[in-house]
């Protein structure tokens, strides 16, 4: 029968023995052939590091058989992929970003809607010059029940994107894609239009984790099934969030749109950028001079 042993039992090492290229794929052979009725013993011969799984002579030609046929079945289609970059799957700094929004919408009550007036998408004042109010709308909410729905969400979406693609980057991408989501709305919506809330940033976070198994592809070309379930499932999940009547639908498909753009450049990154310490840091110098020099031309034009 099938076992994880690191010597073989009962069976001499012989040159013809199907070797595996992991542990794990040994386990799974081990279990096609037993399957078939073959018997199989898992070896891991430390001299080498290698996995090999050990049959009766008589049944060995008939195991690659099998083997063969089992790897042709499934070669297209990826079942398992190695994701590729280590680390935790969730980020808990995305809670920092709900406390910058919690911090704004406290501001704005306590400066009597002060902040509304000089930092809400307004497309009079924006066809005038005031382009910072496509980034400074990203941070203020209208109520608290549009900003719980926000940051709940948001919570989840930069959680996963921030470990993915690095908090700095992901949170700059994320902001400028808000801010893309704005100028969506200006340039689509009818006059008057206005428009505040960080739901197109948020867009922009599931856009980019919708793409994100996208580099899976530089290591495996036949990898299509993951990257299309990654994709189905981003725009299932922004047709549920993003879709619905009573939002700014326009300003959410922008944001998710350029949130698919941003990811997938950034997921197909080669190794030696992506994990450069410099990225996050320009990163984040970049959304703290955005943020804070787009908020200090609102209050200078106030």
């Amino acid at each position: 029968m099938a076992a994880d042993d690191s010597t073989a039992q009962g069976f001499k090492p012989v040159p013809d023995a199907i070797r595996a290229y992991s542990k794990r794929q040994a386990m799974d052979w081990s279990l096609v052939l037993l399957s078939q009725g073959i018997e199989s013993t898992i070896e891991h011969r430390d001299d080498d590091n290698t996995w090999w799984l050990l049959v009766a002579p008589d049944q060995l030609e008939r195991a690659r058989s099998l083997i063969r046929l089992y790897r042709a079945e499934n070669l297209g289609w990826g079942w398992r992929q190695n994701l590729g970059w280590n680390g935790p799957v969730f980020h808990w700094g995305a809670l920092l970003w709900c406390w910058v929004l919690i911090l704004f919408h406290w501001l704005a009550g306590a400066l009597d809607g002060r902040l509304g007036e000089i930092g809400a998408m307004n497309s009079s004042a924006l066809g005038q010059g005031e382009w910072y109010r496509l980034f400074t709308a990203v941070s203020l909410h209208a109520d608290l029940a549009h900003l719980a729905a926000n940051a709940s969400t948001g919570l989840i979406v930069f959680g996963l994107a921030m470990a993915r693609y690095g908090a700095g980057t992901s949170l700059l991408a994320a902001f400028i894609a808000g801010a893309a989501g704005n100028l969506a709305g200006w340039f689509l919506h009818a006059a008057p239009y206005r428009g505040l809330g960080a739901s197109g940033m948020v867009m922009g976070g599931l856009g980019m984790l919708a793409v994100q198994s996208v580099f899976v592809l530089r290591r495996n070309p036949k990898a299509l099934r993951q990257v299309s379930a990654g994709l189905i499932g981003g725009f299932l999940l922004f047709v549920l969030v993003g879709l619905n009547p009573a939002s700014d639908v326009v300003a959410h498909a922008g944001g998710f749109v350029v949130g698919l753009v941003f990811g997938l450049g950034l997921a197909l990154l080669p190794d030696r950028v992506s994990e450069h310490p410099y990225k996050e840091r320009i990163s984040w110098t970049a959304l703290f001079f955005l943020f804070v020099g787009t908020w200090a031309l609102a209050w200078l034009h106030r």
